[in-house]
């Protein structure tokens, strides 16, 4: 169905609240469950921090509210916490995606298949149609696979998406650039697709544009540079800028790019390579809150996301734990913008 010239803003614009999910199972998660609750809260509380900032609205799993309720403490109340069922956090890809158009506020839902399914966890296929619902506002469906962490947008026509994940076989019937760049213009209002090729190492998305290249300003786009000899990605993220720096937007404006650490090698538990990215930032409406992990590029690459946010405050949390699930604050939250 098309969505009636319907936009998706870009994420600096006003947000009305920003969704997330509380960690709630050991099925997902294992034994990082207790580390990535207690980081989830760390990153709750700074959110909060600051008055002006939209409300956080958190699902939680209606069998485990009791225990969320006890680990956020005094949050409660200032988020709000909703009884929701899902099998992960990652909303990003599980919830709708906000447009808006000339009758204001409209969500897009698009079909949902555990990133190629890969993690099919009970109720997530169904998180974006029960989510738009309950936001009550009128909801366009769209018969193809398409998770939210897949694209970003300057809200003016442009998106940075990968052909790695977008025409991966195990999300459907492999589509050639100009029919995605028609889905995309039916759904989100884009006219201008930027294509990287791939994505970091280990990236269960198959490369999540959200790990690697962000917009922060109209025109203005960020993305990682190796700081060590043993970065694991340091040929793609050199790759990703030369196709970036050579790009322009749906204006035909050649696309300012700026470069921010990589925070490197960052393993697991179990000693594997994570995708670990500061890419992955939450835009709220007064602060931006960073991942960090522990390395030796977290200050480096905080300043270097201040100077691109002079708006905002950029706050960096650890989410060292949260990241043994698959992905940190951009993955498991998504705005609604206000109407």
């Amino acid at each position: 169905m098309e969505s009636e010239n319907n936009v998706m803003p870009a994420e600096w614009a006003l947000h009305r609240t920003t969704y997330t999910a509380w960690p709630a199972y050991a099925f997902a998660w294992g034994p990082a469950l207790r580390a990535a609750q207690s980081e989830f809260c760390a990153f709750a509380r700074a959110w909060s921090a600051d008055s002006a900032q939209e409300p956080l609205t958190v699902l939680v799993a209606p069998d485990v509210l009791s225990e969320a309720e006890a680990a956020l403490g005094d949050l409660v109340g200032k988020v709000q916490l909703v009884p929701f069922a899902y099998g992960d956090v990652w909303v990003r890809d599980t919830a709708p995606i906000f447009v808006k158009g000339k009758t204001g506020l409209a969500s897009a839902r698009f079909r949902f298949n555990g990133w190629g399914e890969k993690y099919l966890y009970p109720h997530d296929d169904t998180v974006a149609e029960r989510l738009a619902a309950r936001a009550a506002v009128p909801s366009y469906a769209y018969d193809f696979v398409l998770e939210g962490g897949a694209v970003d947008v300057d809200g003016q026509g442009t998106c940075l998406t990968t052909r790695s994940c977008l025409q991966n076989p195990n999300r459907g019937k492999p589509a050639s650039d100009t029919e995605i760049t028609q889905r995309l213009h039916a759904s989100l209002g884009v006219t201008q697709v930027v294509w990287i090729e791939g994505g970091l190492a280990n990236d269960h998305t198959d490369g999540h544009i959200d790990n690697i290249a962000r917009f922060v300003a109209e025109g203005t786009v960020v993305c990682m540079q190796a700081q060590s000899a043993d970065d694991p990605n340091r040929e793609v993220l050199d790759a990703i800028y030369e196709t970036l720096r050579g790009a322009h937007d749906a204006r035909g404006q050649q696309l300012e790019v700026v470069r921010v650490p990589s925070p490197g090698r960052v393993l697991s538990a179990e000693g594997a390579v994570m995708p670990a990215s500061y890419m992955n930032f939450i835009v709220g409406n007064r602060r931006v809150l960073m991942p960090v992990f522990g390395t030796a590029w977290d200050a480096k690459a905080q300043h270097a996301l201040q100077a691109v946010f002079p708006r905002h405050e950029v706050v960096a949390c650890s989410a060292r734990a949260i990241l043994e699930g698959g992905g940190t604050f951009h993955c498991m939250t998504q705005q609604e913008p206000l109407p």
